[in-house]
């Protein structure tokens, strides 16, 4: 049954990211984008990863996704021949890409190799949740990159906030 949902899901992505490309009006592309976003999200499920899947929903499906459609409803995109002459090369470079994953499957099945002995089994006493061991990984091993990367994602918008309100003050002084 996991192998069921994990080749709907991975055969849902890539149609939605060929789409993605494929597709000539841009919010079209964006919601083939979304799909996409919510089908990775399952893949993470079947996984046994629901914080990263919690995650890519709320970064990506809800936060990045908003930030293109915002993006494209800004520029006003129009529709345009120059990008699609490059459809030819990347079919085929998608064409020899696919062949080689077939390839390399075709080559794994056909040796057996070693077999994989069981996993040991944890007690269920011991045993923590996904979120709980990200958080003891994030607050006792890699506390000090956060605090960096938080340190960091402060001072980008510290500066995003005086642009704005730079090219704010310049409007008003010009009417």
């Amino acid at each position: 049954m996991a192998q069921l949902f994990f080749f709907y899901f991975a055969g849902i992505i890539v149609l939605t990211s060929i789409l993605v490309v494929a597709l000539r009006n841009p919010v079209y592309s964006a919601l083939s984008l979304l799909i996409m976003f919510f089908h990775v999200a399952g893949l993470y499920v079947t996984l046994h990863a629901e914080f990263v899947a919690a995650v890519q929903i709320i970064v990506y499906a809800g936060a990045i996704l908003v930030l293109y459609l915002f993006v494209v409803m800004l520029l006003n995109l129009k529709h345009e021949d120059r990008y699609h002459a490059q459809f030819p090369v990347g079919a085929l470079l998608g064409v020899t890409i696919l062949t080689e994953v077939v390839l390399l499957l075709l080559q794994q099945h056909g040796d057996p190799g070693t077999p994989v002995a069981p996993p040991d089994t944890v007690p269920p006493a011991a045993a923590i949740g996904n979120t709980e061991a990200i958080g003891e990984a994030l607050y006792s091993t890699y506390v000090f990159p956060f605090e960096v990367a938080s340190l960091i994602l402060l001072v980008a918008m510290i500066g995003a906030i005086v642009l704005a309100k730079r090219d704010l003050f310049d409007v008003n002084r010009k009417a």
